[in-house]
């Protein structure tokens, strides 16, 4: 064994046994590693390897994967070594497993060709390394995305092992000034499987998940969150604090709806996108909690709760339908007061801002009735058997042909129907949408989101933006439960 391996299996080793005592609790919420942009270039190598029967990635020798922090103009260059043994351990939706992998860089406006976001004809198998280049575009909306693998087939195991990380593009304090003055805290929250963990029961003790569900499932519950690779962590807030929280919903497969107790959000941006991008006059949104589906994020201002008053960051319960999986209420992190000596000790922690330029705020109103009122130019049907999972009838497969095409300049209206007995969320590269409707209402708060959660039996109204000239190529949309996508609940698309 590598002196590099048996450091990261010491440290997978050490936090495992230290969640199973339900230690997160004591522990504050870490901060993991960044990497920044030097001459606009953002330069990192991740290595992909196998260490105790989990796939993870390698990073600066450590095994927590970075937040890459850019702003629009830089390039991400990425070495991404597949380390992984030609003989997997694990077990995948469409066995034998290949270990083959690669990366999504999810939200991010970017290329759909090699060497950019290229999920489809970008594919390392063991012992290859993938060179991605990928530029952000001068103009792109900053805010929180995330980067995750995306072999198909593979997909939902090596993201419910915890391959994935954040990304963070600069330049929020253009559109909500106040943020640039708050402490900023980057929030991933991961699922983890604790189906065969002898210590599950402890677990889901120490996250305090309720003895019945919400929606009659019947199934074992099969998954916990952590939070920054933690098990119910300490978030360190002072009473009427405020600070900047971007948190993205990692899992493979599973729904937060966010609470904090006795508290509200202060809503900044959706999915990456800043609520003042396409409404100026509305820069943020207050709500009490927040349906994330999975790979769906959240950037807002949160405040401290009184003095003496228990508080915690909880997921609620969601009911997926009747055939979905159990998806209960947990706490995420407990919120305490500092003491006097860590406040003296450690002052709150704030970000460097990286501006670009002296340009004013960018912003994009867009009248967009005239499409509603159509017939949608588009319906996408998601259905199921027992055989996989299908978009209009077809199961996707790497040679499939495109099930449609976009021409890049316009507008066009989707209507997602879930013809399933249990949630789906539908996501579609490089593009971001305008969710309007539900089941053929209008929303209370339409949102520019990139996935959008589809109800069981029911169906969502899209109004999707192709007019970035930079998206051109081949890309793809699927259902964002990654073991559905892996099996076969994707379909390709042509920006043209």
């Amino acid at each position: 064994m590598t002196r590099k391996r048996a450091y990261i299996l010491t440290l997978v080793s050490t936090h495992i046994f230290l969640a199973a005592l339900g230690w997160g609790q004591t522990v504050s919420l870490p901060e993991p590693p960044e990497v920044r942009a030097r001459k606009h270039v953002v330069s990192l190598t991740l290595h992909a390897l196998n260490e105790n029967g989990r796939d993870a990635f390698a990073f600066n020798g450590g095994n927590v994967p970075p937040v890459i922090r850019a702003s629009p103009g830089d390039v991400l260059k990425i070495a991404y070594v597949n380390e992984l043994p030609a003989l997997s351990p694990e077990t995948c939706a469409v066995n034998p497993c290949m270990d083959m992998t690669n990366l999504h860089f999810h939200g991010l406006t970017v290329s759909p060709n090699s060497p950019q976001d290229d999920v489809i004809g970008m594919m390392a198998m063991p012992g290859q390394t993938l060179h991605y280049s990928v530029e952000i575009p001068r103009d792109h909306p900053p805010g929180l995305f995330w980067y995750h693998t995306h072999p198909h087939g593979e997909s939902h195991r090596q993201v419910l092992d915890g391959m994935s990380g954040a990304i963070v593009i600069e330049g929020m304090e253009r559109y909500v000034p106040e943020v640039a003055r708050l402490r900023e805290r980057v929030i991933v929250v991961r699922g983890r499987s604790i189906e065969h963990d002898p210590n599950a029961a402890a677990l889901k003790r120490d996250v305090e998940i309720p003895a019945r569900g919400c929606g009659g499932e019947t199934e074992a519950v099969a998954e916990i969150f952590t939070v920054n690779g933690m098990v119910r962590p300490r978030i360190d807030i002072a009473p009427k604090e405020r600070q900047f929280w971007r948190v993205v919903n990692a899992s493979a497969d599973r729904y937060l709806d966010l609470q904090l107790d006795g508290q509200k959000f202060e809503v900044v941006a959706l999915d990456g996108m800043p609520l003042a991008y396409h409404d100026p006059k509305h820069p943020t949104r207050i709500t009490d909690h927040l349906l994330l589906a999975p790979a769906g994020r959240l950037e807002a201002v949160v405040t401290g709760p009184s003095a003496g008053t228990h508080s915690a960051l909880r997921s609620l319960c969601v009911d997926t339908g009747p055939d979905g999986d159990p998806n209960p209420e947990m706490v995420l992190a407990d919120i305490v007061q500092p003491s006097p000596n860590q406040a003296g000790a450690q002052p709150p922690r704030r970000r460097r801002i990286h501006a670009i330029d002296d340009r004013p705020p960018l912003y994009k109103p867009i009248d967009v009735d005239s499409l509603k009122k159509g017939e949608p130019d588009l319906t996408v049907i998601f259905t199921e058997d027992k055989n996989g999972f299908y978009i209009n009838g077809r199961k996707y497969s790497q040679d499939a042909s495109p099930m449609t095409s976009a021409r890049v300049g316009g507008y066009q209206h989707w209507r997602i129907l879930n013809r399933t007995a249990e949630l789906h969320p539908f996501h579609i590269h490089q593009v971001h949408f305008l969710a309007y409707a539900e089941n053929g209402a209008p929303l209370v708060h339409p949102a520019w989101l990139d996935t959008v959660n589809v109800p069981y039996r029911g169906s969502v109204d899209v109004i999707l933006d192709f007019t970035d000239p930079v998206i051109k190529g081949t890309s793809v949309f699927h259902c964002h439960l990654l073991n559905h996508e892996d099996k076969g609940m994707m379909a390709k698309i042509v920006f043209k």
